[in-house]
């Protein structure tokens, strides 16, 4: 149970930057740290949803930057840059080898610009035009889209590229509680108050993992991130959609 714990703690100093009450390391727990992760969405969809509530009667254009900004602020961009890097690479449109080292290059190149452009027009677009937002979707839209990504570290093969390659051992067998992790954040909201927001968001972000790594020969960070920020963008436009 303690490596459980630590490896919550772990993964909240490794993945937010929100200040971490217990910042203390186990290498026992290191195989936990992927699986904590949906615990960690819960924090980063606790910051959305009460912001959402806070700013409930703030000008609609003031709410819509500070939504958008919100969960990336949370995690130190931490997955915007992993999307830039997507995009750079596989917008790139050359071989597999060329793809794979464009997406280790630290340099921001036109491609990375220009989504990073259009994703934070949309993300703004669409909490802009949303109405009054509630509380459990926000909540668990992070939560969905961490849910996917982990298990898809834990599962599918990594990129040779990918730090997830040194991994001595892929702990698949805790997918099983990422599954269930997602599964009920897609399908709470919609019992409860009929919201297919964290539904959508998980559904873009399997939809974002299967075509990353179809591009770039396997599974890695930049890809969840990748991922990950394109399933909130869903998730957000279903908010403005349909609530």
């Amino acid at each position: 149970m303690k490596d459980w714990i630590y490896g919550f703690f772990m993964a909240w100093g490794m993945f937010l930057t929100i200040p971490c009450p217990f910042r203390r390391w186990r290498e026992s727990a290191r195989g936990k740290m992927l699986v904590c992760l949906p615990l960690v969405g819960l924090i980063v969809g606790a910051v959305w949803g009460g912001l959402a509530l806070l700013l409930g009667r703030a000008p609609a254009p003031v709410r819509a930057l500070v939504l958008t900004a919100a969960p990336w602020l949370c995690t130190g961009f931490m997955h915007l840059d992993g999307f830039m890097d997507v995009c750079d690479a596989v917008l790139s449109r050359r071989d597999l080898a060329a793809r794979q080292s464009i997406l280790k290059d630290s340099h921001c190149g036109a491609f990375a610009v220009i989504a990073m452009t259009l994703l934070a027009l949309g993300q703004w677009s669409f909490f802009l035009a949303a109405g009054p937002l509630r509380f459990l979707p926000l909540l668990l839209i992070p939560v969905a889209t961490r849910a996917c990504t982990a298990t898809a570290v834990l599962c599918l093969p990594a990129m040779s590229t990918s730090q997830y390659a040194a991994m001595e051992k892929r702990k698949s067998g805790y997918a099983a509680f990422t599954v269930l992790a997602g599964l009920a954040a897609a399908a709470v909201p919609l019992a409860l108050c009929g919201s297919f927001a964290p539904l959508a968001a998980a559904a873009v972000c399997i939809g974002g993992i299967w075509y990353g790594t179809r591009q770039l020969g396997g599974m890695s960070g930049d890809i969840s991130g990748f991922a990950l920020t394109l399933g909130e963008l869903a998730g957000a436009a279903m908010l403005a959609l349909a609530g």
